[in-house]
């Protein structure tokens, strides 16, 4: 991946900036004039902008170069996938803290100055989630934070609901969305990113699962204000296929044994409902794609029962301890 620094060197502070906002983007252009107008407007400054382009077609490029000097262009010729796109530009980041951007998402003005002060007041959160809006619905829900079922499905908190006030306080999350989150350089570093055998989707909810084992927290910023344009950075086969395949990764890899066994009946039956669902629909796409990926969960998991041996070994919370995390 080749940096193409567009800032003169007489711009370019001596002090690392607090936050490094990263960006990635596939043929996104369309987003691009929202989520940089929303940048533009931020009342909170020290950050910098990393847009990392995995080897766009469209002139997502262009537009950057033409309306947006002040971000670092980091640009692709191959397409490496969402999650190594995201792992190469925080290897170029020099801020404190990282804020994940999709492409499809437009801050509030007040997003990095909220996000800022509840990185400050809970030193030991590693994850800090925004909330997550609607772009064309802004009192409808989209995320207040994920979850993390019993039955190994994670969930979106409050989705689809109407923002009334019912998530504000900074506790009940298990992670953050990787569309809009924050997290400490020393969780990232800690974890070494996200496992880039994801290629998209759940990556986030694996790190939020390392990062609980490893004894960290994530909180929620209520006041932190992202909305998104839903169906932006993939498309329904694409979702369908990698969240069957990267569930079942992210259970091998995280679930502690004992918690396996003892809610072994519900995360049996919730891969058993999916699997049905999608074969009553077999003739869509998305369903077929579902079976793939749950079959290609399954083929590799003598693989990721490697990967499952280290996350074990490193984890410092007891099982109790991520038992009380779950719903």
């Amino acid at each position: 991946m080749r940096e193409k620094d567009q800032r003169s060197s007489s711009s370019q502070a001596d002090t690392p900036p607090f936050f490094s906002l990263v960006i990635p983007n596939f043929n996104g252009s369309q987003y691009l004039p929202d989520l940089f107008a929303g940048l533009a407007a931020q009342t909170f400054t020290d950050f910098e902008v990393i847009f990392a382009d995995d080897a766009s077609s469209d002139d997502s490029v262009v537009w950057v170069e033409a309306n947006a000097p002040q971000a670092r262009l980091l640009i692709s010729h191959r397409n490496r996938g969402f999650v190594a796109t995201i792992n190469a530009a925080v290897k170029a980041a020099l801020g404190q803290v990282l804020v994940l951007l999709n492409n499809d998402t437009q801050p509030d003005p007040e997003f990095l100055a909220e996000l800022a002060k509840t990185v400050c007041a809970h030193p030991q959160a590693g994850i800090v989630a925004p909330k997550l809006l609607l772009f064309d619905e802004r009192d409808r829900i989209h995320a207040a934070g994920d979850l993390m079922g019993r039955d190994g499905i994670p969930r979106n908190r409050g989705v689809w609901s109407i923002d009334s006030g019912q998530f504000e306080g900074p506790d009940g999350i298990f992670g953050g969305c990787g569309g809009a989150m924050a997290v400490r350089r020393a969780l990232w570093d800690a974890l070494d990113g996200f496992d880039e055998e994801f290629w998209m989707y759940l990556e986030d909810v694996d790190f939020a699962f390392r990062a609980q084992l490893l004894g960290w927290q994530s909180v929620f910023a209520p006041a932190a204000r992202v909305y998104h344009k839903l169906g932006g950075s993939g498309g329904d086969k694409l979702s369908s296929f990698y969240v069957g395949r990267n569930t079942l990764w992210t259970l091998a890899k995280n679930m502690p044994t004992s918690l396996l066994l003892r809610h072994s009946a519900h995360i049996l039956h919730a891969q058993i409902s999916i699997a049905a669902d999608a074969l009553c629909n077999c003739r869509g796409a998305a369903a077929r794609a579902r079976l793939r990926g749950q079959l290609a969960g399954l083929i590799s998991l003598p693989r990721i029962l490697r990967k499952r041996a280290t996350v074990q070994a490193r984890r410092v919370r007891k099982d109790e301890e991520i038992e009380r995390l779950l719903i």
